[in-house]
């Protein structure tokens, strides 16, 4: 691998790591001085993402014998055995807004489901993303004979709905997905309504009213540009939107490996080609198997039937040690902000494929183990006890992200949010 290759990427993840110096002190504003103090790390900064399908009924207080959500996943059953697992990885949940599920009868959308859904992560420390604004596939059957004006109406209208419904609990939003495909898509005799709008207003006129309409509703919110189209047309459109003066807040890079481990090589070469548009890159959709691997001459993934697809002894052994080399290979480059693995559990699994963390059964796989001591182990700062100086001052090196420090009855919440050298001033109040 050549040096253009890796010059972004850190073995060492330096970028990712603060060395601070922390002053307590009280709420009068007196030192914290010469006082025994434990640390503990309670959240990274970095976005460790899976997608939170499974937990719409169990957040809604469904049980099994309700009808199963349009969007798949786990029982409500199995959902309760995997919230633990969850929460001790990941610290980001992406919730399904797919049109046609989310709203398939016109001016019935499932916002009440949703926002429960959504607020069950926010009090349980977990941020959130809404996946798709807009999107041609599973666009509303209701929408497809509705002229052309009358969709781009509807379409900047379920905009503003859903990131105004949302705008306390969702921080971010795909914005649109797949773009690359959308004016061209067709799998049906009749093109969706989607397809349709994008082909007769172009593609970054499409682009920029997802955005513009996104922002105008909630302008503290990061939107993604994403798609799984990573070649060179991908690279195009953004060089063509930015130049178009769209702002795009991070690029969404979906990488679903059914095929196949891509490597070292060919990710590090993919993050430098977006790198260079300087924007924060998110690898929104990402898949191992722990079974056979999809034969290669599949174009379209989706193509891909079997009826039955079991994870195996041999498949989970090469899925936990591919995941820590993508996960170490994502974190070690700076311009990658978060990653989202696509499925926790192989339950309700897309094209019922093995990529779960957790087997059908509910137990975890070789991968869950090897990615927490990724997570929880080398990059995480076990609860540590240390000591202030005279000035009420402690060093404090650690991953970028949250912390808490407690002293006798007291505590103070201390974010690390720079890497390298800096300064934090932080107030110990009663617990």
């Amino acid at each position: 691998m050549t040096d253009d290759v890796h010059r972004g990427s850190d073995p060492t993840l330096r970028h990712r790591i603060a060395q601070a110096t922390v002053t307590l002190t009280r709420e009068d504003g007196t030192p914290q001085a010469d006082a025994e103090v434990v640390v503990e790390q309670v959240r990274h900064r970095f976005g460790f993402g899976n997608i939170g399908f499974d937990f719409l009924g169990l957040a809604n207080g469904e049980t099994d014998d309700a009808p199963r959500n349009v969007f798949g996943g786990a029982s409500a059953t199995q959902a309760e055995n995997l919230v633990d697992l969850w929460f001790e990885l990941f610290n980001t949940a992406t919730l399904p807004f797919y049109w046609g599920g989310f709203e398939p009868e016109r001016g019935r959308p499932d916002t009440i489901r949703l926002r429960r859904t959504a607020e069950w992560f926010v009090e349980r420390g977990a941020a959130v993303k809404g996946h798709p604004l807009v999107w041609h596939t599973m666009a509303p059957d209701w929408l497809r004979d509705v002229p052309t004006d009358e969709v781009e109406e509807v379409q900047r209208a379920r905009i503003r709905r859903e990131v105004g419904d949302f705008r306390h609990v969702i921080s971010s939003w795909d914005a649109i997905n797949e773009v690359v495909i959308m004016p061209v898509f067709s799998n049906e005799p009749k093109r969706n309504a989607i397809t349709r709008l994008c082909w007769e207003r172009g593609r970054i006129a499409t682009v920029r009213l997802a955005f513009e309409e996104a922002r105008a509703a909630d302008p503290g919110a990061t939107l993604l540009l994403n798609d799984f189209n990573l070649g060179s047309a991908y690279e195009c459109l953004i060089e063509g939107l930015l130049e178009a003066g769209v702002r795009i807040d991070a690029l969404g890079l979906q990488t679903h490996m059914h095929q196949g481990y891509w490597g070292e090589e060919r990710t590090l070469e993919t993050i430098e080609r977006f790198a260079r548009f300087g924007l924060p890159l998110h690898f929104t959709e990402s898949t191992l198997l722990s079974g056979d691997l999809m034969p290669p001459e599949i174009v379209d993934l989706n193509d891909y039937q079997v009826p039955e697809w079991p994870s195996t002894p041999e498949g989970e052994e090469r899925q936990a040690e591919e995941i820590v080399r993508h996960y170490r290979t994502l974190v070690s480059h700076p311009a990658v902000e978060a990653v989202t693995y696509w499925g926790l559990t192989d339950a309700g699994a897309w094209l019922g494929a093995p990529v779960g963390f957790v087997r059908a059964d509910g137990t975890p796989k070789p991968s869950y183990h090897a990615l927490r001591a990724l997570v929880k182990g080398d990059w995480w700062l076990s609860p540590t006890t240390t000591r202030t100086d005279a000035s009420g001052q402690l060093r404090l090196t650690g991953w970028l992200g949250d912390y808490r420090v407690t002293a006798g009855g007291l505590t103070a919440d201390v974010e690390l949010g720079t890497a390298g050298l800096s300064t934090v001033a932080a107030v110990l109040r009663p617990v």
